[in-house]
């Protein structure tokens, strides 16, 4: 069998059985790197090679963790939960309780969905904003499962459509990797292309509120680690936190770089005195405290990738499709978009997947006779599948970082499963009808 199969499908049975998602990385990549007829030393050289590769992301979210916290410092987000629990109320007898349920909803996929365009500190938000509102979501009974599913719809739909913040990275990289394929496409071709996955992921979001955990879901009431703290905010700490997330945000999209973007938006709140110098030290520290586990996560999530990519058997896999392939575009668009999912559920990365199936992919599709629309959404679509549902995608870490604050909420069974199904499901569903129909 296919050393990338055999991996991936280690590293999910063992995730599966509740064994930590760092050792299942390692263990399925040494698997794996046996399997695909590598030694012990290569194997491992391999993967020591590619953690430096996600030194870079778990830097930048170290630094998004220290930026997260010192935003909570200036009590802005101490503000808006206020604010929300004004709105919605917290007793489970009121009339007004399906209005609460809705806005807690509305307001939690609001902010995840502003984390990727308007306000990109993806998911440093979680762990500050999520936590404080486990009391009343407890009262309300709502179930976490669909609050992950939420989360991780807000985390990924805004950046596969809209070129703005995440999304206009995710873009250019799709479009580089497909020019240097053979194909050259327009940015502003991207959003078109990936709107029909896109509304896969809607219709995915609607099952999961309205079908799979409308049901009231019991959870054990930890007043004390929970109580929530609010009234501590000024309106300086929040008008120049508000202003060093706009400095952030401008640095960011100009660099690409969310390392000097949180870096940015930190020296706002320090100069401006919205948070002391003299806590400079304690407030990186506890950012990256709370950030750790998604950062060591994502270092061995790209060690892993790096023996897929060693083992060839990412270029086998695709070849062995395009052997069962022929000439049949309805099935070659649903191989290629398995494929997708079966590399991005390793890697833990839409982001990283995309160069590693576009050299592939984008040649193939000409091959069959695929528009430029059409590849664009199989690429774009396939890269993107399993970025919901991977136990290793920063987009199931950060939901469960905020749901388990009272360790109540399991990062496998209660977000990675339900997000698998409710995403990745309707995402080859509607980006195969979209490779036929574009």
């Amino acid at each position: 069998m296919n050393a990338v199969v055999i991996a991936v499908l280690v590293m999910l049975v063992l995730s599966l059985f509740r064994v930590n998602v760092v050792f299942s990385l390692i263990t399925g990549a040494l698997i794996g790197g046996l399997t695909g007829g590598m030694s012990i030393d290569k194997t491992i050289d391999a993967f020591t090679s590619g953690v430096g590769g996600g030194a870079e992301v778990a830097l930048s979210y170290a630094l998004l963790g220290g930026f997260a916290v010192a935003i909570s410092q200036t009590g802005l987000p101490n503000l808006l939960v206020e604010l929300v629990l004004k709105m919605v109320g917290s007793n489970e007898e009121s009339n007004k309780k399906i209005l609460s349920k809705a806005l807690i909803v509305f307001f939690i996929l609001l902010m995840a969905c502003f984390s990727q365009n308007l306000i990109p500190i993806h998911i440093a938000f979680i762990p500050l904003l999520v936590p404080p509102l486990l009391k009343v979501m407890n009262q309300l009974k709502i179930d976490r499962r669909l609050i992950a599913s939420v989360l991780t719809f807000g985390l990924t739909a805004p950046y596969i459509l809209l070129p703005v913040g995440f999304g206009q990275i995710f873009h250019e990289i799709l479009a580089t990797n497909m020019k240097s394929s053979g194909l050259a496409v327009e940015m502003d071709q991207i959003p078109t292309a990936m709107l029909l996955p896109t509304l896969g992921l809607v219709a995915g979001l609607v099952f999961a509120i309205f079908i799979s955990y409308r049901k009231p879901r019991h959870y054990a009431s930890q007043d004390e680690e929970l109580a929530i703290e609010t009234g501590g905010f000024s309106k300086k700490g929040v008008s120049f936190s508000i202003l060093s997330i706009i400095i952030g945000l401008i640095v960011q999209l100009q660099f690409e770089s969310m390392i000097f973007g949180a870096i940015a938006g930190l020296f706002v709140l320090y100069i401006s005195g919205s948070v002391k110098w003299s806590e400079a030290d304690s407030l990186m520290t506890e950012g990256m405290k709370m950030m750790a586990f998604i950062g060591f996560v994502m270092i061995a999530a790209s060690g892993f990738a790096e023996v897929l990519k060693a083992t060839g058997d990412v270029q086998s896999l695709v070849d062995q499709a395009a052997g069962l392939i022929g000439n049949n575009k309805s099935l070659g668009a649903l191989l290629m978009l398995v494929v997708g999912l079966i590399v991005t559920m390793g890697i833990g990365s839409s982001f990283s997947t995309i160069p590693i199936i576009a050299t592939i992919f984008v040649p193939l599709c000409i091959q069959l006779g695929f528009s430029p629309m059409a590849t664009i959404a199989l690429v774009g679509t396939a890269g993107a599948l399993g970025d919901a549902g991977s136990p290793a995608s920063d987009s199931t870490l950060g939901p469960t970082s905020g749901l388990n604050a009272d360790g109540q909420h399991n990062h496998i069974w209660d977000t990675c499963v339900p997000t698998f199904l409710h995403y990745n499901i309707p995402l080859i569903l509607f980006g195969w009808i979209a490779a036929i129909i574009l």
